[in-house]
């Protein structure tokens, strides 16, 4: 197959998109395709250009990624490194090269990657790839109304409010917050921009830097626990994983630097809440109507009670990734793994 592998774009996860690109790229190589890494915001050339062999040299023009930084992305700066200045999210002939891919494989992380304005436009265009539809990755994007959707199912969730830049920030509205609790952008990835509050003086601060990076912040209560998480292929359950920071909590930095944290598949918990957990994770999928792959956050208190955090649908693809983890442990290598997201992603226009 003729694959395009998207990754970069615009989003404060655009390092980690591209190594998620890089990896996804090299696998499915190694499976026999032709497969091009485009960045959908710098795009292919500065130009229109002739693409019409953009596959016989897709090694030769595909973007390439080193490690992932541990300090996010200045976005203003990426901007400005664009030749063609174009107020389109799309590069140059991305688009062009896309429609004449068999199927593009989604390696975008954060906004515009997960939130379904790339996949509803690829839907206008006619160009079909991985993963979820629009409607779903919307949904699921934002924490807010992910967390409406939970408590409609009854899947547990933490008790949280939405704040927005146009509130006002009155006794009233502070009435609605208990303290320890979590601010975070509604539909940030990463854990970009995400505190853990004790008071109103720290609170209102991180408030504020949230709302910097967003229009919509989700505060919500802080659940002391272990972490989890699960993730789903086609409706089932892979084995549960667990997360533990080193230090702190699982932030931007224990995410992607090597030894921040210690990931264990299958975790190290009882049958019952392994069985349980992973129950919640695929009812979320159907709540959300997420249909190919995601993986759902966890929280484990000392007593049992656990909380779903969130639904991520386009998680980290590189073979340290928490997914790809979670399928090697049932025997689905990183290829292999590429390879299936491919498969259940062209059920949709069979």
């Amino acid at each position: 197959m003729n694959i395009v592998v998207l990754c970069g774009g615009l989003s404060t996860e655009r390092d980690v998109s591209f190594k998620s690109g890089t990896m996804v790229s090299k696998a499915l190589r190694e499976n026999g395709h032709k497969v091009l890494t485009l960045d959908v915001f710098m795009g292919y050339k500065d130009k229109e250009c002739d693409i019409s062999n953009i596959f016989e040299i897709s090694e030769e023009a595909s973007v390439h990624s080193e490690d992932i930084p541990i300090v996010a992305p200045d976005l203003d700066e990426v901007k400005a490194s664009r030749a063609d200045q174009s107020d389109c999210f799309f590069g140059p002939n991305v688009i062009a090269i896309c429609r004449k891919a068999d199927i593009v494989f989604m390696a975008l992380h954060g906004e515009n990657g997960e939130n379904g304005k790339v996949q509803a436009a690829f839907d206008l265009f006619g160009i079909k790839y991985t993963g979820n539809d629009y409607l779903s990755s919307a949904l699921a994007m934002d924490k807010g109304i992910t967390k409406q959707f939970m408590i409609r199912d009854n899947i547990p969730c933490p008790k949280g409010i939405t704040i927005s830049r146009e509130d006002t920030i009155d006794d009233e509205l502070l009435h609605d917050v208990r303290f320890p609790c979590v601010v975070k952008p509604a539909c940030g990835g990463s854990s970009i921009g995400v505190s853990i509050v004790e008071n109103e003086i720290d609170f209102l601060q991180a408030l504020n830097e949230a709302l910097k990076l967003e229009e919509l912040v989700v505060v919500e209560d802080f659940i002391k626990g272990r972490e989890f998480s699960v993730g789903v292929i086609e409706g089932k359950a892979l084995p549960v994983i667990e997360i533990a920071p080193v230090e702190g909590f699982y932030d931007y930095k224990n995410k992607y630097k090597a030894g921040s944290a210690v990931e264990t598949c299958p975790a190290d918990i009882s049958e019952d809440a392994t069985h349980l957990m992973q129950r919640y994770a695929e009812k979320v999928m159907l709540s959300l109507g997420l249909t190919t792959y995601a993986r759902m956050d966890f929280m484990l208190r000392d007593n049992g009670d656990m909380f779903c955090l969130e639904a991520n649908t386009l998680p980290g693809m590189t073979p340290t990734s928490l997914l790809p983890q979670e399928a090697a442990a049932v025997g689905i290598n990183f290829n292999e793994l590429c390879e299936k997201i491919i498969e259940i992603s062209m059920k949709k226009y069979a």
